[in-house]
């Protein structure tokens, strides 16, 4: 099948003039009948890649989809964008499913999402085998791999599809799969020598921050307080975390839920409704949250404590910026969150797996290096220059000779005969009077409160640093007591050298002060409009009963605000306004752009639009000429006109015979061809040569509004 039509489709459903890094490709993959594999990162656009080919091909496209609440959103978009799409799943009732069905017999539905458990019944297959299929998806594919992070048993008998159905292409989607995942999922699939597309991992949207767990609630306030109206998720560890973080957050009058696989389902689906549309704009939420999200303006991700994987926190804070926008990550690090995941990994059936991948993620957090190097290195892949959007290249770590630091460290483990852990270390080296620490004793030896200059946290960071060199190691079948190894005592005794990194910890003044984000004149107009038109979409959505990112994204709504449209033609240019959206909101969204630039004076309206839009509407809404648009904004005609000349560029409708007769553009046509044969090859040609031809009896206007007249009609 020819690719215009796919272009097309995804100009008129989804507003985009141009496909993504590989989504072509791979949608020629799925026209030639390959069965396909695709390795893209969330936010990516996996999604387009069969749902595009869904409404180009004759027959139906059938998905299978993880999560009721992912099912529930995904054909809710598509309806919005005008795609006939249903699902199929245990939410309905029996006169529903029925229902449904009748649609997709009579073709009326391009696309049907299922889950697994309901494909699989033999009732299902054989209403399957009646139906002109034209493609399988299979989304979140890692699920079927014993090998994947989040692997569920009943995708395992997915392999019945491609027995029954063997001419019908399967196309496998995943957002993170290493080369082992991969591999299994395609000999559990069945997949016939597929097409594999493994796209960049590299996410430069997302900043990537790695920060102590010290104090770790005083950040995560002071980052949200700045950030009112931004949604965000904060992961945790473990339920009573979740309920915690969101009690404290509200006490500090933050807006914010928790979510938990402890919740009743009704509890569950209610918080991430809330999220959804933007009624509650924080979560505080377990793994368990987030994977049936397909919610584009998260702005930003936290973890809580440190994740058991890459992959997981990977996909986790693919999460935010999926609209391509900025978006921030922040990972809390502590030695108690990694005691905690590997007494987890211990007790697992995977032990040595679970313990290899906890490690790659204590390396990633304890790294020195760009941290986009580490993260797209698991992945196989390679970055050559520093990211410049992590925390270690916007500040790189600072060493000092911590020699001293060490050696009473390790003066103390030796004084109390190497039994006691993190905690206990700390309190002895800091003075405390805690009651443990009187009891046995700890206070009469020598090191006791060698150390009350350094705060815990930063003690914490500095047993981090010396665990990771191997001057210290951790026995885990003794309590977790803390083992000084052979180098740390050439250390101790014969003064070997310690060099560690410096850390401050920051005070609520200077985080703050990290956090704010200044404003221009120009930022603030931006935003003044670009929160009209958040609360217009909102009151849609919810007059609609969807999503607030299903009528428009943050970037498109972004969009809205640069291009600052005031017609429905230049409407049709804002990324992602489709054709069923143009005619169900363009025109209100209109109207607010256009209320917002007449309450701003003109001097505003050039700060918030770029100088030829000003031109442009003064001209196309305002009836105003060249002389009077001259005038007001202090410029030439000529200048004006090139204004109009690069809008009718950008696609701006402009009636050119306004300025040039039919008689005059021959004329001055037949002017350049002349004196284009007439310069010398190494003469730029120019506008003025034209002008001198015709002895000045053309003005400027008149020649460039011929050119410009021409071009369009040859367009």
């Amino acid at each position: 099948m020819n690719l215009n039509k796919a272009r097309h489709a995804l100009q008129q459903y989804f507003g985009y003039s141009t496909f993504r890094p590989l989504q072509e490709d791979i949608i020629s993959s799925v026209y030639a009948k390959n069965d396909t594999l695709v390795l893209m990162p969330t936010g990516g656009g996996k999604s387009i890649c069969y749902q595009i080919p869904a409404v180009t091909l004759d027959g139906i496209c059938i998905v299978i989809s993880p999560l009721i609440a992912l099912m529930k959103d995904q054909v809710n978009a598509l309806q919005t964008n005008g795609i006939s799409a249903a699902f199929l799943n245990s939410s309905q009732d029996t006169g529903e499913q029925r229902e449904i069905e009748s649609e997709v017999k009579q073709g009326i539905i391009k696309l049907l999402y299922v889950s697994p458990e309901k494909l699989l019944t033999d009732s299902f297959l054989y209403f399957l085998s009646s139906l002109p299929v034209s493609l399988f998806a299979v989304d979140e594919a890692h699920c079927i791999s014993q090998w994947g992070h989040d692997f569920r048993p009943e995708y395992t008998q997915l392999k019945t599809l491609k027995k029954r159905f063997p001419f019908v292409p399967m196309i496998a989607l995943t957002a993170t799969a290493d080369k082992i995942t991969r591999r299994d999922i395609v000999n559990q699939l069945g997949l016939e020598n597929p097409t594999e597309f493994v796209a960049s991992f590299n996410r430069p949207n997302l900043s990537l921050n790695v920060l102590p767990a010290y104090k770790r609630m005083d950040s995560i306030v002071s980052y949200i307080l700045r950030r009112p109206n931004e949604s965000g998720i904060i992961y945790c560890l473990s339920r009573k975390n979740t309920e915690n973080v969101a009690a404290r957050l509200q006490k500090a009058g933050v807006k914010a839920d928790y979510y938990h696989a402890g919740l009743t389902s009704q509890e569950r689906n209610r918080v991430q409704d809330d999220f959804i549309a933007d009624r509650t704009p924080i979560v505080c939420a377990t793994v368990a949250f987030g994977m049936g999200i397909d919610k584009p303006n998260v702005r930003w991700v936290m973890h809580y404590n440190i994740p058991k994987n890459i992959e997981g926190y990977y996909q986790e804070i693919g999460r935010a910026g999926r609209d391509g926008l900025k978006g921030d990550t922040m990972l809390f690090y502590s030695f108690n969150d990694l005691e905690v995941l590997k007494g987890f990994a211990e007790q697992s059936g995977q032990k040595e797996l679970q313990l290899a991948k906890l490690e790659r993620m204590q390396q990633y957090a304890d790294a020195q290096i760009c941290r986009r190097k580490i993260l797209l290195s698991y992945f196989g892949e390679t970055l050559l220059e520093n990211c410049g959007n992590c925390d270690v290249c916007k500040n790189p770590p600072k060493h000092f000779d911590g020699t001293i630091i060490a050696q009473k460290a390790f003066s103390a483990m030796m004084r109390m005969d190497e039994k006691v852990g993190f905690t206990m270390l700390i309190d002895v080296l800091r003075g405390s009077q805690r009651q443990e620490v009187l009891e046995k004793g700890y206070d009469k030896i020598k090191t006791y409160g060698a150390g009350s200059d350094i705060s815990a946290g930063i003690w914490q960071q500095y047993l981090l640093q010396f665990l990771n060199m191997g001057l210290i190691e951790i026995a885990y079948d003794q309590n977790n007591a803390l083992k000084l190894t052979d180098a740390a005592k050439a250390v101790l005794f014969q003064k070997k050298k310690v060099n560690l990194v410096q850390f401050e910890y920051k005070s609520k003044k200077e985080r703050e002060k990290e956090y704010e984000r200044p404003k221009s004149k120009k930022r603030e107009l931006q935003d003044g409009l670009f929160e009209e038109l958040r609360q217009l979409r909102r009151q849609i959505a919810d007059s609609k009963g969807v999503a607030p990112y299903m009528v428009f994204g943050d970037a498109t709504l972004k969009d809205m605000v640069d291009k600052s449209p005031t017609h429905l033609f230049q409407m049709r240019q804002v990324s992602g306004v489709g054709d069923v959206k143009l005619r169900e909101f363009g025109q209100i969204f209109l109207d607010t752009i256009v209320s917002y630039l007449k309450n701003q004076d003109i001097a505003d309206k050039a700060k918030l639009t770029s100088s030829h839009q000003v031109t442009y509407e003064m001209f196309a809404n305002e009836n105003k000429s060249l002389a009077q648009i001259a005038k007001e904004r202090n410029i030439t005609e000529g200048t004006a006109l090139g204004h109009l000349y690069k809008a009718s560029e950008e696609g701006f409708e402009i009636d050119w015979l306004e300025f040039v007769t039919l008689e005059e553009i021959e004329i001055i046509e037949k002017a350049i061809a002349t004196v284009k044969k007439r310069i010398p090859k190494d003469e730029t040609f120019r506008m003025k040569f034209v002008y001198e031809y015709l002895e000045e009896k053309m003005s400027y206007v008149k020649i460039r509004a011929a050119v410009a007249y021409r071009k369009k009609q040859k367009v």
